[in-house]
C-alpha cells in the first residue's frame, strides 16, 4: 500500500474501489452527488462540506497512516478512516497542498457535455464539462499518473475534435487557457507547443487512448468506454510496455468453446443447470462463434450467471415483500416486462451495460431472463423473467458485497449505472502501479 491515490468525481465509488484493490491507498476524495457522498461516507470515509478549509484538510492529509504503519494493507475500511471527501463542487476545492504528498495517481471519470444543444459548430462548451476541473487539478497536485475513463460517446465525429483538444490538454496542462477564449484558440497554442518541443518533462504527460470493453477484462458486462492514461514526462515510462500490458484477457470466442466443449457446464461451476437451458445456449454458439471477433484472449469472458450463481433465489410469487436472505441489497422487485428495444439479460452472457436510466428508473437493460420455464411469457421466449436486484447489479459491475450504497433503490442503480467496474479500473490501476515501479526503479 505504498503508493497514493486521489480521486475525483468519485461517485458510487467504482474506481475508490479499483485502486484500493490495485494497492493505492487514498489521501482524498470529491463528489458533487448527495446520495452518492452519502454511499462513501457509509464505506468509512469522512466527508467534509465544500466549504471546508484548506488547513483543515491538509491536517487530515497529515494525519493518514504512511505506508510502513499499515498492519493490514488488506483491512480496506480502515484504510478510509480519516480520508477526507469533499461533498460539494470541485470548482470550489484548493488541491495545490496535496503537491508535497508526491501523490502517485490522480483518477476520474469527469462529467462530459462538450457543447450545449446546438453549440458544436460555435464551439459553445457546456457548464457541466468538468475535464477543464480535471486539468486543474493535474496543475495543482502534478500526480505521477492520471486516469479518466468515460463514455464512448466521444469519439463520435461530431465530438472528434473536442475530444482531441481534450488529449492535448492532458498532455500540456500547464499550457494554460486565457480566461474568455474559445477553446479552439486554446488547441492552436497548445498544438503548438506541442511542435516546439521545449515544455519541461515535469510539466508534460505522456497520453495514452483505449478503447475498451469491459467484458474483455474480466467484468461479466458488455461495457464500452474510453480510458485516458497519462505519465508524467519527467519519469520516462515505458508506453509501449503499459500499452502491451494492458492487452484483452478475455474473449467471446473463448466462452464460445466452453460451451462447445462442456466445460461452462462442469462440475464446480454451473452443473446443475437444466438440460433444456444447456439445448438453447448450445443451438447458437455456431452462428455465435462465425460472428465472434478474432482478437482472441485466452480466459473466456464471464457471463451473468458466473457473477450471481451463488446468490440465494428470488420467489416470484413474493417480489414485493422478499427480504435480503442475508445479502444487502438482494430485494425482488414487482413490475419487469419485455418490450421493443429492451431486451432482457440472458444468464449465459455478460450482462447488457448497466446504465443509470431515467431519473434514476432502471429500463429494460435490467429484466434477467431465468432458467425457470413459463406460461404465458411469449415475450421471453417462454422463459420467466424478472428485475434484476441491486446486489445483482453491483455484482456485474464487480463491486465488492460489502460495499454499502445509499439511497431507495432508483439510487443505488444511478450510482452503480454510472460507476466504472471494479475490476475494469482495478486492472488499469495496477498497470499504473507496475508502470511507476518499473519507471522509478530505472532512475
Amino acid at each position: 500500500m505504498g503508493r497514493t491515490s486521489v480521486e475525483l468525481f468519485a461517485g458510487g465509488g467504482g474506481l475508490v474501489q479499483a485502486s484500493e484493490a490495485a494497492g493505492f491507498r487514498h489521501l482524498l476524495l470529491n463528489e458533487f452527488a448527495r446520495r452518492a457522498c452519502e454511499t462513501l461516507e457509509a464505506n468509512d470515509f469522512t466527508g467534509h462540506p465544500e466549504d471546508v478549509s484548506t488547513d483543515i484538510l491538509a491536517k487530515a492529509v497529515e494525519e493518514l497512516p504512511r505506508a510502513g504503519e499499515i498492519t493490514d494493507p488488506s483491512d480496506h475500511r480502515a484504510l478510509r478512516r480519516g480520508v477526507p471527501l469533499v461533498c460539494g463542487d470541485i470548482r470550489r476545492l484548493d488541491m495545490s497542498f496535496l503537491r508535497d504528498h508526491d501523490v502517485d495517481l490522480l483518477a476520474g471519470g469527469p462529467p462530459c457535455q462538450p457543447f450545449s444543444l446546438g453549440g458544436v459548430a460555435k464551439g459553445d462548451e457546456d457548464e457541466r464539462n468538468m475535464f477543464p476541473e480535471m486539468f486543474r487539478a493535474v496543475r495543482e497536485i502534478r500526480p505521477k499518473a492520471v486516469m479518466c475513463e468515460n463514455v464512448r460517446g466521444l469519439l463520435r465525429p461530431s465530438f472528434a475534435p473536442y475530444f482531441e483538444y481534450i488529449q492535448r490538454e492532458l498532455a500540456l496542462p500547464f499550457v494554460r487557457r486565457v480566461q474568455g477564449s474559445d477553446w479552439r484558440e486554446h488547441d492552436r497554442i497548445l498544438r503548438e507547443a506541442d511542435a516546439a518541443g521545449d515544455t519541461d518533462p515535469s510539466e508534460r504527460y505522456d497520453v495514452l487512448l483505449f478503447r475498451v470493453n469491459a467484458a474483455n477484462y474480466g467484468v461479466p458486462q458488455i461495457r464500452n468506454r474510453v480510458i485516458l492514461l497519462a505519465f508524467r514526462g519527467d519519469l520516462r515510462v515505458n508506453l509501449g510496455k503499459v500499452r502491451e500490458s494492458l492487452r484483452h484477457t478475455h474473449s467471446e470466442t473463448a466462452l464460445l468453446r466452453t460451451f462447445q466443449d462442456g466445460s461452462y457446464w462442469g462440475p464446480g461451476r454451473h452443473s446443475t443447470v437444466p438440460q433444456h437451458v444447456r439445448d438453447r445456449v448450445a443451438a447458437r454458439v455456431g452462428d455465435q462463434l462465425a460472428l465472434a471477433s478474432e482478437d482472441d484472449g485466452p480466459l473466456p469472458w464471464r457471463t451473468l450467471r458466473d457473477a450471481v450463481h451463488d446468490l440465494p433465489p428470488i420467489d416470484l410469487d413474493r417480489l414485493d415483500r422478499v427480504t435480503e436472505q442475508g445479502f444487502r441489497d438482494h430485494v425482488g422487485w414487482p413490475g419487469a416486462r419485455i418490450y421493443d428495444g429492451h431486451t432482457p439479460n440472458e444468464l449465459d452472457r455478460p450482462a447488457k451495460t448497466v446504465k443509470a436510466g431515467v431519473h434514476g428508473v432502471p429500463g429494460g437493460e435490467s429484466v434477467m431472463l431465468l432458467d425457470k420455464l413459463a406460461h404465458g411469457a411469449d415475450d421471453a421466449g417462454g422463459y420467466a423473467h424478472r428485475y434484476m436486484t441491486v446486489r445483482e447489479t453491483a455484482r456485474v459491475m464487480t463491486f465488492r458485497d460489502d460495499w454499502q450504497l445509499a439511497g431507495p433503490r432508483g439510487e443505488r442503480m444511478r450510482q452503480l449505472g454510472n460507476a466504472v467496474p471494479v475490476e475494469l479500473g482495478r486492472v488499469f490501476a495496477a498497470a499504473v502501479a507496475k508502470a511507476l515501479d518499473e519507471a522509478e526503479e530505472r532512475r
